[in-house]
């Protein structure tokens, strides 16, 4: 059916401006600029535009903006229901203005193959809107040496593939899968963790754990330490923390530098994932700056918050929340335009799950009203780089024609509120995954609606 949104101020990365849209069968048709805040006047633009018999959606003078592109998501399916299923990380997508989500292959079963991921986007296609990729593995079953499904695969239908939290181990059999790839224009999105230096820092993580559970702080909880634990078991679990944590950087920056390194061997496009050091995203512009092909994402709670401040060094993700140089130059990154997009790697746990240590937050929920209070609210960026950077950019980097308000670009849309203040509860997601450590904390900027025409 066509449609018509009308009173709504039209944002992308490059339009800032009231006006009004007309869409037919999910593709928009033309964008025009200026004052249409009555149906008269969408309806008189309608007759004109060829477009008089559709349906008028009143925008209440919103910003609408083209849906979200997220790049890196976690929906837990196949296998580990219990976390997330495709009803509620559809739901939560939804949620959260997104309606284009790259999924990582770390199931139950791991995704191996073009036939399972095959099966897994139609599942999708049949309870959303939503635009689904599922990426297959690097290698067979995360195991390292088997780059065979890769030949299977085209880049229409598999944009990326990514080994996940687990790096490819083997530089030889990272240039063998890259070089196959490239061939075909496939991204390969890289977990950037030198696997034997994220193997050194185990045991303090799992020290730190051990002392948290022994004094009844369950690692899930974002909450300051009561004050009947001993100072000096805190000052011992965070040691160790602080000590996994400087080795997880130093397996990330070390990572970094070796995949941009294949990439560029391989002639393959590589994708920088959750980005979270100084030295990584340097490493990352070092290698623009030389013409390697490559791209770069930054996390909503890589930006919001600083992994040395208390609560946050006990908020386990992978990789860490970093200092307040490393999270300052991020948001810088995101300024000069050496990084990309932004990335949720919504990662959904029980909260049994996160009390025993599992690394990761639901985000989905909450990326963009993270990065609307950071980076607009705080630093100053405009709404059009926001939406740059959550839909153009990354939807670029997929070869898709959407997320921009463009003739000829999918018809689908996030309608936010830039102005509305509201306080995370996590209660209220309509993911599984009810753990966030921006629980409580006020955000500024919400979506409202998924808009699909």
């Amino acid at each position: 059916m066509d449609a018509v949104i009308y009173n709504a101020r039209l944002v992308d990365a490059d339009i800032d401006s009231e006006g009004a849209v007309f869409c037919r069968d999910g593709i928009i048709c033309s964008v025009h600029m200026g004052s249409f805040r009555r149906r008269s006047d969408a309806e008189k633009l309608a007759t004109v535009v060829g477009i008089p018999r559709g349906n008028f959606i009143d925008a209440e003078g919103l910003a609408l903006m083209p849906s979200f592109v997220d790049m890196h998501a976690h929906f837990r399916y196949p296998g580990q229901t219990q976390k997330e299923d495709i009803d509620s990380a559809l739901a939560a997508a939804e949620n959260g203005g997104f309606g284009t989500l790259v999924l990582m292959p770390n199931t139950n079963p791991v995704v191996s193959s073009s036939s399972l991921a095959k099966s897994i986007m139609k599942e999708c296609s049949e309870k959303s809107r939503a635009t689904v990729f599922q990426t297959v593995s690097i290698t067979k079953d995360f195991g390292g040496t088997d780059t065979s499904a890769i030949d299977d695969l085209s880049r229409d239908e598999f944009p990326v593939i990514s080994e996940d939290g687990h790096d490819v181990a083997s530089a030889a059999v990272m240039l063998e899968a890259m070089e196959k790839a490239g061939k075909k224009g496939i991204v390969v999105a890289c977990h950037c963790e030198d696997v034997e230096l994220a193997k050194a820092a185990r045991p303090f993580r799992q020290a730190a754990l051990r002392l948290m559970a022994d004094n009844g702080i369950p690692a899930g909880i974002f909450d300051e330490i009561p004050g009947s634990v001993p100072e000096s078991v805190v000052s011992e679990i965070d040691g160790n923390l602080s000590r996994a944590n400087s080795l997880l950087a130093l397996a990330e920056d070390a990572a970094t530098e070796r995949n941009l390194e294949i990439g560029a061997l391989a002639h393959c496009h590589v994708h920088i994932c959750h980005c979270s050091t100084k030295t990584s995203m340097d490493a990352v512009r070092n290698a623009k700056a030389r013409g390697i092909d490559c791209s770069v994402e930054v996390t909503p709670h890589h930006l919001s918050l600083v992994g040395t401040e208390e609560p946050n060094i006990r908020a386990l993700v992978n990789p860490p929340l970093r200092s307040g140089e490393d999270r300052r130059a991020l948001i810088e990154a995101l300024r000069d335009g050496t990084a990309d997009c932004i990335g949720t790697d919504h990662a959904p746990h029980t909260m049994e799950d996160k009390a025993a240590g599992s690394p990761g937050f639901t985000g989905l929920e909450t990326a963009f009203a993270a990065c609307h209070t950071v980076l607009c609210a705080e630093e100053g960026f405009s709404l059009s780089r926001l939406s740059e950077l959550m839909s153009a950019n990354p939807a670029a980097i997929l070869g898709l024609k959407s997320g921009r308000l463009r003739p000829g670009f999918a018809a689908s849309f996030s309608l936010v509120d830039t102005r509305e203040e509201w306080i995370v509860r996590a209660a209220e997601f309509k993911s599984k995954g009810k753990s966030t450590p921006l629980e409580g904390k006020t955000l500024v900027g919400r979506v409202k609606r998924m808009i699909y025409c």
